[in-house]
């Protein structure tokens, strides 16, 4: 049981510098786009990397933040309906609603690993200014996509353990 343990703090180790990277590229993209602002402003031109830059960094954020943020349950929910649901019934309809997400997200990263493989044995390079190879860019999907994978396996654990628990006290 401690490798499960060694190995689970190893994730979210992983989980939070995951995090980090998101939060350093959010602020990096505010300063570079406060930037972009003022130098139109002031020398009527700017960097034109800036936007492209940017529009890459957000899909970055978007998966390099997700597992983490599910793992503090910072997700969206319908929290009206669940919310007066029995405890028990609670605990099994998210431990359906996890499985099923890790189900979507396995594929997503098959897919996904299809499409970076391709991309780096084809050497695309996307058409824009930066010209930066593709697989760079979409690498990142199934990568955030294997964490969030993991993440809601671990989260359907948590909550069929949560559920197994209030059976016991019925």
């Amino acid at each position: 049981m401690k490798l499960i343990h060694k190995i689970s703090d190893i994730f979210d180790g992983v989980l939070s510098l995951f995090g980090t990277l998101a939060v350093i590229l959010i602020t990096f993209d505010m300063l570079i786009v406060s930037a972009l602002v003022v130098m139109r402003y002031i020398l009527k031109r700017a960097p034109t990397w800036v936007i492209e830059f940017t529009e890459y960094s957000l899909l970055y954020i978007t998966f390099l933040g997700a597992a983490w943020l599910l793992k503090g349950e910072g997700h969206v929910k319908m929290d009206l309906v669940i919310s007066s649901l029995r405890p028990r019934t609670q605990a099994i309809l998210n431990t359906i609603t996890s499985v099923a997400c890790a189900v979507v997200c396995l594929i997503v990263v098959w897919f996904g690993v299809k499409v970076t493989w391709n991309h780096f044995q084809t050497n695309y390079l996307l058409p824009t200014i930066l010209r930066p190879p593709s697989y760079l860019i979409v690498c990142i999907i199934p990568i955030g996509c294997f964490m969030l994978f993991i993440q809601f396996l671990r989260r359907a654990y948590r909550y069929l353990g949560e559920f197994r628990e209030k059976e016991k006290n019925v």
